[in-house]
């Protein structure tokens, strides 16, 4: 949202900068372990605090309903995935969903399973669930699964209802975080897709009022005016293979420099040696080592129905 923030209200400033949620946690995070920060005293801490706000390292071993709160502790979160384990991708290692989700568990403890599957669910078909997958597809997957959460959920409802036949004006829409997500598989198939024209209209309607984090409507009309119909996981697909929609997160860089930041490595190696010493960073939880898996081709969708321009699938070399 481009917005000039002198042409805000005081109210709508703090609303869409989450300005008070990183002060009430900062407070919470002071009352907590005040016994380890009367030591250095409140004005250090909350220096310490927004520091570490502001380099995006807030967000390390806290709770996953912290990593939620905020787009900006979302995209802090998939940066430090990306940092953290990029290594793997740099190796070639093919890892599992439930080993990705042991590794996102070492930076957030409590971070669902049901989110690593869904992600894992745009790559893999729904029968192969355990094939490994390459870091780099897991890693992108993982980004649009994460960052647009409410907005995918939501849209997962509105395939589900142009899917069933409903009209698509009655559609109605959450404009809130859904816990347990209808899926869109899970009563009828979903192999001949929807009209992608009327599913734009529809996306189009719910994002005039949405209150969540959304996509570009350009890079959707993009998408869909290529095909005239469209599955749901076609056009998942279609959104993370998307240059456009990368580059306007911004989180994480082209697959083309994915592993090519010698300065990076050593602002990480910065980085947790800050971790190591500082004492306001809480313990992570220790989970054993992931295993390496051998490479093997990835049972992938069958049919893909939407591909994005200039994009490449790592894991998928067989289509076109």
């Amino acid at each position: 949202m481009s917005v000039d923030r002198f042409a805000l209200s005081a109210e709508e400033y703090l609303s869409q900068t989450y300005v008070l949620t990183y002060i009430e946690d900062a407070v919470s995070q002071l009352l907590e372990y005040k016994e380890d920060h009367s030591k250095i005293g409140i004005a250090r801490f909350l220096a310490e605090y927004f520091t570490s706000v502001k380099q995006g390292s807030h967000i390390l071993f806290r709770e996953f309903s912290f990593i939620k709160a905020t787009p900006y502790n979302r995209a802090s979160f998939i940066r430090m995935f990306w940092q953290c384990f990029r290594q793997i991708g740099k190796n070639g290692d093919l890892l599992t969903v439930i080993e990705y989700h042991s590794l996102l568990q070492l930076i957030c403890h409590d971070l669902p399973m049901d989110l690593a599957q869904k992600a894992a669910r745009i790559i893999l078909m729904d029968d192969a669930m355990d094939c490994p997958m390459s870091f780099v597809d897991f890693l992108y997957a993982f980004q649009i699964r994460l960052y647009y959460y409410e907005f995918l959920e939501s849209i997962a409802i509105i395939y589900q209802d142009l899917h069933m036949g409903k009209n698509p004006n009655t559609v109605i829409v959450p404009t809130s975080s859904i816990e347990q997500p209808l899926s869109p598989t899970s009563d009828t198939p979903t192999q001949e897709g929807v009209d992608a024209a009327q599913f734009y209209d529809c996306l189009e309607t719910l994002c005039d009022r949405y209150k969540h984090n959304y996509p570009p409507t350009s890079y959707l009309k993009q998408i869909l005016g290529k095909v005239e119909r469209v599955t749901f996981f076609g056009f998942l697909m279609a959104i993370v293979k998307h240059e456009g929609i990368n580059c306007k997160l911004g989180i994480v860089p082209s697959k083309a420099e994915l592993f090519t930041d010698s300065k990076m490595d050593q602002e990480l190696e910065k980085l947790i040696n800050q971790m190591l010493s500082n004492p306001t960073t809480s313990t992570p939880t220790h989970r054993e080592p992931t295993r390496k898996t051998q490479r093997k081709s990835l049972p992938h969708r069958k049919k893909v129905d939407v591909e994005s321009d200039g994009s490449t699938e790592e894991t998928d070399s067989s289509e076109n």
